[in-house]
């Protein structure tokens, strides 16, 4: 399965889904990191013993985590990066299938591509690094070499085309 797309000078590279049973795990701890503080909340005060400090601190700190876990699962069911260059900008952004982080964008002045080699040798996998010699953007997505170096084949004859 290809992990990326390729669309005049538009990337799109995606994260391959983790196994079912680990997304919905995920899911799971999310939301419930979302829900127990504020269920505690609620019946605390429907019992009678008011708002208290530490309710706050316990939905906010729970909210961090069940935020992370949530951005974490979104990820591994939808993420994917969006790559868009011309001849002295790049342009990137990651989409977590809800929501996206913001777009990142650098000035170059001559703009080349690149394998980050990750893991152990006998994976071969490997993200993709676009950039100069001072600024970079790189992947987060792990890809397989053979896929990255037949997509820096495509990028290099599509910037010397200058379609």
């Amino acid at each position: 399965m290809k992990q990326y797309s390729l669309n005049e000078k538009i990337i799109v590279l995606k994260a391959k889904k983790s196994p079912l049973f680990i997304r919905v795990v995920m899911f799971f701890f999310a939301f419930t990191s979302f829900l127990i503080p504020l269920v505690a909340t609620i019946m605390s005060i429907a019992i009678g013993k008011g708002l208290q400090i530490g309710y706050f601190i316990g939905l906010f700190l729970f909210g961090l985590i069940g935020f992370r876990l949530l951005k974490i699962a979104l990820w591994n069911t939808y993420g994917k990066e969006t790559i868009i260059w011309n001849s002295s900008t790049l342009k990137y952004e990651a989409n977590y299938g809800w929501f996206k982080d913001q777009t990142k964008t650098i000035k170059l002045n001559n703009i080349d591509f690149f394998i980050n080699k990750i893991g152990y040798a006998e994976e071969k996998i490997g993200t993709l690094v676009i950039g100069d010699e001072n600024k970079k953007i790189e992947s987060a997505i792990k890809i397989p070499t053979v896929q990255i170096e037949e997509l820096i084949v495509k990028l290099k004859e599509i910037e010397q085309t200058g379609v």
